[in-house]
């Protein structure tokens, strides 16, 4: 690497002040301890709604990084989805220049989302960064997700800097929210920064803490090349593109490069920087976060959390990836149509490189033909995905019941693992059902415990412990079985707390449960895409308000027909949607009785024969009626 006893200079007003910047071979690094000590990875993290994007958008705009036509709300999140919802689904990282004490230092932030769902895309993030900025709403202080993201990063030995942030709200208590940070982060009042997204105050204070606070990285730029790839897209011109951070080393365009899990070899074609757009670099060296184009086409071969290297000079270890993810909620997505089967792989494994916390394998259903059986991390998560695939690849899909994975232990004590009701064995043949168990947190306001409390118990919930964490506010511990959550659990808390309770959660055990198949039968014939596992003491009452539902949903037909909801072969309830009826003895006036009666038995012989042939219709909104039910 070439180092110049010369440094070109020129000094230039910057906001208000002269300071001195470097000329821009600089910036095509040609200097690597400067790079490497003038560089910071951060990432932001806090509780859904907390003002993340609102922040990031400040910071860009205080750097220069975005400015003019660019400028609008919500820069890094460039889905219509995130902007329509307000909410992060991806992370996204950008590169920014800010020049403090006449130095110029490059700042690498990532912007991270706050719900649960999207707790994977933190983990990522976290791994890619040495610090982290903790933001907390100045009115609504710490939530659970806020102290459930705080750990991953402590984990992860990043260091944090607490932000206040919305502190121009009338609703704002700093003071108190002040108390809560020190309570959990054990630091003192001088470290925490007071800030507002919207108006900007303490932007400058943020900057020089990135500077001041996060560590630059450790990387050697002369070692052999060791890059982590945190986040990959599909783009449909340029094949695929791995966005990756560099632990140690220096990779230069057309670089002869290997991906270690899968073991392919491909040339560098571009790598560059994240900029508001991608920025070509001829090189960037260890520290540096950035993008590789090697004209990959196939989603198979990139693989995130893998490591890259040079062919000619590997490195002797890959990088620890990120644990793999554990999906919570399982459902089937179906194309409308049956020949779009092979479309709908690809989609998935399109949004797969995109989001690398959805998994799927192929299954098949009598009722619905060939699909796919995915893995969520959560119903919002899957809600999203659903929407992605009908608004990024235009495919009309079908979702079917959502339900959790299960233990199934036989009578020789062997354990299969059931993601699918279809799946589950003969009764006769099951010793017994082990259903997962979530540790669940939930923080309120003090007035809220009663009604969570009943929600909690419910929904077969047991309560671990409860403890104030600071003035009127106390977090709840409970242990909760999974299956009762990922329907309704969320919207229903959100309205008995009127917003103000927090939830969080991770899996923490599996244990032995009486649960029984729920059938939903068709005109005798069972429907296996709305088969459910359910409690044996919820099952009548859940069989009931699902046999009402679906004949509301199911459009009458020409015949009866009979809905029932069954265990095994024990029908525990019952509706039938009325036949679509045409009086045909209106023709008939006056005259003998039986020549009325000779339609009707004709019309009758005509119903049981379409009955036997005809098939029910079931709308896409009769797979969704259980997430309505009260």
């Amino acid at each position: 690497m070439l180092a110049f006893n010369f440094i070109p200079v020129f000094p230039v007003l910057y906001r208000g002040e002269l300071v001195i910047l470097w000329a821009e071979p600089l910036e095509i690094s040609f200097y690597n301890n400067w790079q490497v000590k003038n560089i910071r990875n951060f990432c932001i993290i806090a509780h859904i709604d907390h003002g993340k994007s609102t922040l990031a958008d400040r910071l860009l705009e205080y750097t220069d990084t975005v400015s003019g036509k660019d400028l609008q709300a919500q820069v890094l999140d460039d889905m219509d989805l995130e902007r329509e919802r307000g909410i992060t689904i991806k992370s996204h990282a950008i590169q920014m220049d800010y020049i403090l004490d006449g130095e110029r230092y490059t700042l690498n932030l990532i912007d991270t989302p706050g719900h649960v769902d999207f707790s994977y895309e933190v983990s990522r993030s976290i791994a890619a960064c040495e610090g982290a900025l903790l933001i907390v709403d100045a009115s609504q202080g710490i939530q659970a997700q806020t102290i459930s993201n705080l750990y991953m990063a402590i984990d992860n030995d990043l260091e944090i800097i607490p932000v206040i942030n919305k502190i121009d709200l009338d609703s704002a208590k700093p003071e108190e929210v002040e108390d809560q940070i020190i309570d959990l982060l054990g630091c003192s009042r001088d470290e925490i920064i007071r800030a507002s997204g919207k108006t900007g105050a303490g932007i400058p204070e943020i900057l020089k803490a990135i500077i001041d606070r996060i560590p630059a990285p450790k990387g050697d730029p002369d070692a052999p090349l060791q890059a982590l790839i945190f986040d990959s897209v599909f783009n449909p011109f340029r094949g695929i593109i791995a966005y990756f951070k560099i632990e140690n080393g220096t990779i230069r365009k057309n670089d002869f490069v290997k991906f270690v899990a899968t073991g392919k070899e491909y040339h560098a074609d571009e790598i560059g920087v994240l900029k508001l757009d991608m920025a070509p670099r001829e090189e960037l060296s260890a520290g540096n976060v950035g993008y590789i184009i090697s004209g990959i086409k196939t989603s198979r071969e990139v693989k995130v959390g893998d490591t890259i290297t040079h062919v000619d000079r590997p490195c002797d270890k890959a990088i620890d990836g990120f644990e793999e993810v554990k999906p919570m909620v399982f459902a089937g997505v179906y194309p409308i149509e049956t020949e779009d089967f092979e479309n709908l792989r690809s989609s998935l494994e399109k949004l797969q490189l995109n989001d690398a916390s959805l998994t799927f394998q192929p299954e098949s259903s009598a009722a619905l033909g060939f699909g796919f059986r995915c893995g969520f991390l959560g119903l919002l998560h899957m809600e999203i995905i659903q929407e992605r695939l009908g608004r990024e690849f235009d495919m009309d899909v079908i979702t079917t019941v959502p339900n959790v994975s299960y233990r199934v232990y036989d009578k020789k004590g062997v354990m299969t693992e059931v993601h699918n009701p279809s799946g589950l064995p003969e009764p006769t043949l099951i010793d017994h059902i082990e259903e997962p168990y979530i540790r669940a947190s939930v923080i309120t306001a003090a007035d809220y415990i009663g009604p969570i409390m009943t929600l909690c118990l419910s929904k077969r919930g047991e309560l671990v412990k409860q403890e104030y964490i600071s003035g009127n506010r106390m977090e709840m511990i409970f242990d909760m079985p999974l299956g009762e959550i990922v329907i309704d659990f969320y919207d229903k808390l959100k309205s008995i707390s009127k917003g103000y309770a927090s939830f969080d959660y991770h899996l923490h055990d599996f244990r032995e449960s009486k649960l029984v198949k729920l059938d939903i039968l068709l005109n005798g014939e069972s429907v296996d895409a709305l088969s459910t596992l359910t409690h044996v003491d919820n099952s009548v009452a859940f069989g009931r308000k699902m046999c009402e539902k679906l004949k509301e949903l199911i459009p009458r037909q020409q015949f009866d027909i009979a809905i029932q909801a069954a265990i095994g072969a024990k029908i525990i309830a019952r509706e039938t949607i009325k036949a679509v009826r045409k009086d045909v003895t209106a023709k008939c006036y006056g005259g003998d009785i039986s020549r009325k009666r000779k339609l009707l038995e004709k019309q009758k012989k005509g119903k049981k024969r379409m009955k036997q042939i005809g098939s029910v219709e079931v709308p896409q909104k009769a797979f969704l009626a259980v997430l309505k039910l009260d």
